[in-house]
């Protein structure tokens, strides 16, 4: 190292340079040392000698030390690399105790040295941080946390203005140091993966946690805090905020690759976060203040664009994760501004073989399109590619799936509606329509319980959103309402609410087709009622009384359709039970006793008291009891 030591009488100032490849000897240091050097090289106590040395000189020294390294051959630097690296764990130890006990001055003087290094430094280091060992990101924390405030400023702003990108180089280098096992591209663990993979990574993630915290705690007090002749050090850099929150989010939450201690200190950094933007929760950090302050939802996305392709987004199983979290998190009209990076990527989930990705992409979808303006949603046909994609998960068999589908149609279909009619579109090739009959076609054959509470669930809100135009329907409607009153889906009895729910919403708005159908559908609605009297089963009494109350008052809205012709005695209610059952479809033309000609004849007033029209039929009533009814012999 004689060519390397300073002369006693230096010359003017010269900035301090290093060779290329001196930052990657220097990263190799990092990664578990092994005697490699060949017998008759440095002895293992050398580096133990060069601490003591160190210990013992002057504060000036780690300056002169980072002059020496600036004028070092390439020959002295690889020596220095070959005697570190067959050193002794004991002695590596006490070199880095000797450093992080050196002067105050000495993180200065490295970011001066860092700032006349070559523009491939930073991604060398990076390079170097993603290969290290975790006893190297133990020894980093320690560094960092015996540095003084104003020398990490220093630091920082020297890094800033050599290199915009070099602090989010490092939070890359950490980030990439500390994620999830890789996968193949069509999302299998690779064959013959070690399964202490995922706990390595756990373990990993805790380290880049804490090396995170104390990393912007100490940029936050060197904004804080400045020392006189030091230029003040500016906000957190936002790629650094951007990588720590994609390696928050992806540990924060219960995952293969997580412990209860990595998702604490996760969810520990998110907060941080959050506090060193400036921010009062996680929405306002990703979409910014009230104002022209940009959010950090922009650079989160940046970050993540090259990991939700086509090709990538499986490798890495937490990329979806971050996106639907983030995602979900910014509304109305931050979100506007991002529509061209997240729509791809929702696309891409939905697009799926797997039921979950599926499901999480409808949900994205569904978020955005009721948080981005229409005509944002209808400019270069944005709106008619999402309806084909939802439409074809229609077919799909999985009700969690279809809920998530028709939940969105219901919210996307006024928005191409009305991009058709400007258009010039009529109303014959509305969307509606198409949805509405494959849902029928769909429901009329159903068999799936789950399916069917889900189809009944949504199916009111079709029918009002069409109106009028339902008219369209009606036989195939009329035949799924029929079917589903008469078959009970458990005891919450979701699918018959649904269906009684269907039934007003379809009289109140075609209420003139009503009277020819009076016959089917009295009936119907009077055998629900015997079957929920009669039939003792596991129903709670809250949902008993629910479908006593949906059938009257269909019952009311029927009769108010057909101007009365619903009547209603009780004397022929008992004389009907004391046959005990319900008139067969053998008794009368149209399945009902042969008293009765098409049109039933009620006695009870209370039932037929003057209304206004056939369409104000909300009032509350308490559900009666099924001795109120009968038809009449």
């Amino acid at each position: 190292m004689e060519g390397s030591s300073p002369s006693a009488e230096r010359g003017p100032e010269r900035p301090l340079l290093l060779r290329p490849g001196a930052l990657r000897e220097l990263g190799a240091l990092l990664e578990p040392a092994e005697p490699l050097c060949p017998p008759g090289s440095a002895s293992p106590a050398a580096p133990g000698e060069l601490g003591t040395a160190l210990g013992s000189a002057s504060p000036a020294a780690p300056g002169e030390l980072g002059t020496a390294l600036g004028s070092a051959s390439p020959a002295a630097l690889g020596e220095l690399a070959a005697t570190l690296s067959s050193a002794s764990p004991a002695a590596l130890g006490e070199l880095a105790a000797t450093l992080s006990s050196a002067s105050p001055a000495a993180p200065g003087e490295l970011a001066a040295t860092l700032s006349s290094a070559s523009p491939a430094a930073p991604g060398e280091l990076a390079a170097t941080l993603s290969s290290a060992s975790p006893a190297a990101l133990g020894e980093l924390a320690a560094t960092l946390g015996s540095a003084s405030p104003a020398a990490l400023g220093e630091l920082a702003a020297t890094l800033g203005s050599a290199s915009p990108a070099a602090l989010g180089e490092l939070a890359a280098a950490l980030g990439d140091f500390a994620a999830p096992p890789r996968r193949e591209r069509d999302g299998a663990e690779p064959p013959g993966r070690d399964t202490a993979l995922a706990a390595a990574a756990a373990e990993r993630a805790e380290r880049v946690g804490a090396v995170f915290l104390l990393l912007l705690r100490k940029l936050e007090d060197a904004r804080s805090q400045t020392s006189p002749g030091t230029a003040a050090a500016g906000p957190v850099p936002l790629r650094v905020l951007a990588h720590a929150f994609i390696f928050a989010v992806t540990h924060k939450d219960e995952r293969p690759w997580t412990t209860a201690r990595s998702r604490a200190v996760a969810q520990e950094l998110l907060e941080r976060l959050v506090q060193a933007a400036g921010c009062g929760s996680v929405e306002e950090f990703l979409r910014g203040k009230e104002g022209d302050e940009e959010g950090r939802f922009g650079a989160v996305m940046g970050l993540l664009k090259q990991e939700l392709t086509k090709d990538t987004w499986k490798c890495n199983p937490a990329s979806k994760d971050v996106f639907s979290w983030a995602l979900l998190r910014v509304s109305r009209p931050w979100l506007c501004p991002h529509l061209e990076r997240v729509l791809p990527p929702a696309l891409l989930l939905s697009d799926d073989f797997q039921e979950e990705n599926k499901v999480l992409g409808v949900r994205c979808l569904h978020h955005i399109v009721l948080n981005v303006p229409g005509a944002d949603l209808c400019q270069f046909n944005r709106a008619q590619v999402v309806f084909h994609a939802l439409y074809n998960h229609l077919y799909s068999r999985e009700a969690p799936l279809i809920q998530a589908v028709l939940l969105c149609l219901l919210d996307l279909l006024p928005v191409l509606e009305r991009c058709q009619r400007r258009q010039g579109q009529g109303r014959a090739t509305s969307p509606w329509d198409q949805v509405l009959q494959l849902v029928l076609t769909h429901m009329e054959a159903e068999h799936r319980l789950a399916l069917r509470r889900v189809y009944a669930g949504t199916l009111p809100a079709f029918v009002t959103r069409l109106g009028i135009l339902i008219v369209r329907h009606l036989k195939r409607l009329e035949r799924v309402i029929l079917g589903y009153l008469e078959v009970s889906d458990g005891p919450e009895e979701e699918a018959r609410l649904g269906i009684l729910e269907t039934l007003r919403c379809t009289m109140e708005h075609a209420w003139p087709r009503m009277p020819c159908r009076l016959p089917v559908l009295l009936k119907a609605l009077l055998r629900l009622l015997w079957d929920v009297h009669t039939e003792r089963g596991p129903t709670p009494e809250p949902v008993r009384a629910a479908l006593l109350h949906g059938a009257t008052q269909c019952l009311i809205l029927l009769d108010r359709c057909c101007q009365g012709q619903v009547k209603v005695s009780r004397g022929s209610l008992l004389a009907t039970r004391a046959r005990g059952r319900l008139p067969g479809p053998g008794e009368g033309k149209s399945g009902l006793p042969a008293g009765y000609q098409g049109q039933g004849k009620l006695s009870q007033g209370s039932l037929l008291a003057a209304r206004p029209s056939p369409l104000s039929a909300q009032q509350s009533l308490d559900p009666p009891s099924p001795d109120q009814y009968c038809i009449d012999k």
